[in-house]
Formats: structure tokens, C-alpha cells, sequence
């Protein structure tokens, strides 16, 4: 059987998610043993050790994939302890069977020493929860702070669907002066960070990567202000604007917009669940961005928090109130803040670009520039 063939097969039970046996392998055992196991396939009589070894791995991984089981086996000594033991018993007979093959002996170590590592992920993933409720407790609501199975799956993906880790921890700050001191914390608890809107985007920025992941949901961050007439940086008149929390609905300010007589250019297909914070981190459009822009277009500033816990906001300066490609020089402010988000860091930074260099060419909704030289928070 060729090595391409045995990629497609599907001998693990219980595996009905997008990964192959392959990939499930790789990750319990490492790539040499998925190479040892199809070296082995060829010689095979019965099954009945390959049948065993996979009922391992398939039922590590119905836990993995599944955040209710894993809740049931961290509240519960004895059937984990259960689950545990049929686990080695299983491969204890794998060994009865191996008849000294040196191969099948060096997959049985490894497999040996992945469920040695499934039994302690529980006693550990036990004392990181306990760390970061301590970590969270001064800053926010203790049930702000969510590990249960629903929280997970529901922020494990986003529009795309694409699933590769479920979150650690799911954080929904009460407002934005919490935001700094959680991510700090989370820094320090040794936690990779993935702010989250709506969940709405295609791109597959809020899915998580890593296991020890921690989704900070920006839903409840809604204050939105009135339209208010300001004089921007560097321009002569006075022009409308609104401010409007991270996790505030689009549509709420479209709305806004309309019964002042104004238009909200922003207006996805998904606009009725899609977040503002989502919005400028993907530089969204819609179908109003053909004649006034996308959302790097219509932003006067935005202030967020850095991966240090500290904040950082971005200003606009010499806005042109179109679109920004049609504007020869393109300039922003960079200013840092201290974790207080009041005393400054340091002096401001000036970003400047030509407008070109924005978009391609004929292409007034084009975001496939995804640096956009070094601007902070837009579409990366």
C-alpha cells in the first residue's frame, strides 16, 4: 500500500473530526512512530495490535476534542483513574503480542509515554486554572472568567469553521480598563492571547493555535457615544464622529449614523453580529466601501492594549474624509501609554506612507495589503 493511501485511512475510532490518522499520530507520538506504523501496516496478520494501540490513541483523542469529557474527568479521581488504567492495560497486551519485534517495542515506549502524559495534563491543566483565577481574581468578576466546555467550543472557531485547538480559558472583560491588566496577567501565567469580536471573520484570526490559549471576548466592551462634531489633526473643519466600544454591534452604529442623517460606510454582510474592535482589525468593507471606503478609511483614531498590558493609540492626522489611497502622504500618531493608560511612554511616534501604497491600482476596496507598512491593529 502506498504512503499516500495510508494517509486516507481512518483506523482510530471515535475520530469524527477533520483530522486525519496521520495527523493524530503525529501528534501523540511524533512523526518517526506515524513512519513506523506504516513500515509496520505491511506486515501485519491479524490487526488485533494495531486494533489495540489505536483504541488508545482514539480514546485520548475523544477527550482532547471534547472539553465536556475533559470537565467530567477533571472533577472525577475514579474514573479517570479508570480510564487511566484500561489505557495501559490495553497496551500491556500490545506488548503480550509485540513477540520481541524490535520495531513494535519502540512504538509501544512511545505510546507508554503519551498516555503518561494524557494522565498528567489533567493535575496540570488543574493548577494553571487555579493559577490564573488567583492571576484574575483582583481585576475582574470571577465569572468573567469561564473554563467550562461551552465557553470553549463556542470560541474554538470563528466563521471559517476551521477548528485546530479549543481555548484554555474564555475572558469576557466588564470593561476596557480591565482589558490591560488581563492581558498582563495572562502574559505572566504563560498564556498566548487571542482578542475576539463577534467570531464573524473568515480569516480564522480568532481560532485558537495552542492549547494553553486564552480568548479575551470583547462582546460586553458596547459603550457607544453620540455623534459628536470635532475638528480632526490637520483638518479645517469640523467633522462627525463616534465613539464606539470594541465589542459594540455594527449595525448600532449604522443605525446611530442614520438618524443624524448620516451614512456608516461599514456595513458587512455580517453587520448585525459583527463587533466594531472586529472591524478595524480586519479592515471590513461592505458594500457602502465601493463609494466611501472600508474601515481604515473612516477611522479618525483607535486606542488598544499591546501584548505587554500596556496601551497604545493610534490618531490619524491630516485626514482627507475619502478614500486613503486618493491622498498623496498618509500620516498616523503612535502614542504609548503606561498600563494606567493616562502617562504617557515615551514620545509620540510618526507614521507616514504614501496613499498608494495601500491599494493596488483601480482597486478603491482593496484590503490584500495586509501590513499596511507597520500600522498597528489594522488587518494583520
Amino acid at each position: 500500500m502506498s504512503n499516500q493511501q495510508s494517509h486516507r485511512i481512518r483506523e482510530i475510532p471515535y475520530n469524527y473530526t477533520s483530522f486525519s490518522d496521520r495527523e493524530i499520530v503525529i501528534r501523540f507520538l511524533g512523526e518517526a512512530m506515524w513512519q513506523l506504523i506504516t513500515e509496520l501496516r505491511g506486515s501485519r496478520r491479524t490487526g488485533r495490535s494495531a486494533r489495540m494501540l489505536f483504541e488508545v490513541l482514539g480514546d485520548m483523542w475523544v477527550v482532547v476534542r471534547n472539553p465536556y469529557l475533559q470537565d467530567d474527568l477533571q472533577a472525577d479521581q475514579g474514573r479517570r483513574s479508570a480510564l487511566i488504567g484500561a489505557l495501559k492495560h490495553r497496551l500491556d497486551q500490545f506488548e503480550g503480542r509485540a513477540n520481541g519485534n524490535l520495531k513494535a517495542l519502540q512504538l509501544l515506549r512511545a505510546a507508554r509515554a503519551s498516555v503518561e502524559a494524557f494522565a498528567a495534563c489533567f493535575e496540570t491543566n488543574n493548577q494553571l486554572r487555579q493559577k490564573v483565577r488567583r492571576a484574575l481574581a483582583p481585576i475582574t468578576r470571577d465569572d468573567n472568567v469561564d473554563f467550562g466546555g461551552l465557553a470553549r467550543v463556542s470560541h474554538s472557531t470563528d466563521a471559517t469553521d476551521w477548528r485546530v485547538e479549543m481555548p484554555f480559558v474564555v475572558i469576557s472583560p466588564d470593561s476596557e480598563e480591565e482589558v490591560a491588566p488581563i492581558v498582563k496577567a495572562c502574559i505572566d501565567c504563560g498564556l498566548s492571547l487571542i482578542p475576539r469580536g463577534g467570531g464573524t471573520g473568515y480569516t480564522g484570526s480568532a481560532v485558537p493555535l495552542d492549547t494553553r490559549c486564552a480568548v479575551i471576548n470583547t462582546e460586553k466592551l458596547e459603550q457607544l457615544g453620540a455623534v459628536e462634531y470635532v475638528r480632526l489633526p490637520g483638518v479645517a473643519q469640523q467633522v462627525p464622529t463616534v465613539r464606539a466600544g470594541a465589542g459594540v454591534v455594527t449595525r448600532r452604529v449604522s443605525d446611530l449614523a442614520a438618524a443624524h442623517g448620516l451614512v456608516f460606510a461599514v456595513d458587512p454582510t455580517s453587520q448585525d453580529a459583527s463587533t466594531i474592535g472586529g472591524n478595524i482589525a480586519m479592515n471590513a468593507g461592505g458594500k457602502k466601501a465601493v463609494l466611501w471606503g472600508t474601515t481604515l478609511d473612516n477611522l479618525a483614531s483607535w486606542r488598544m492594549v499591546t501584548a505587554d498590558g500596556c496601551w497604545l493609540e493610534v490618531e490619524r492626522l491630516n485626514h482627507n474624509l475619502g478614500k486613503i489611497h486618493d491622498q498623496a502622504e498618509v500620516s498616523f500618531r503612535i502614542t504609548r501609554y503606561r498600563a494606567d493608560g493616562v502617562e504617557r511612554s515615551g514620545a509620540p511616534e510618526l507614521l507616514t506612507m504614501p496613499g498608494t501604497s495601500f491599494r493596488k491600482a483601480g482597486l478603491g476596496k482593496d484590503v490584500t495589503d495586509k501590513f499596511l507598512s507597520g500600522l498597528p491593529g489594522v488587518q494583520k
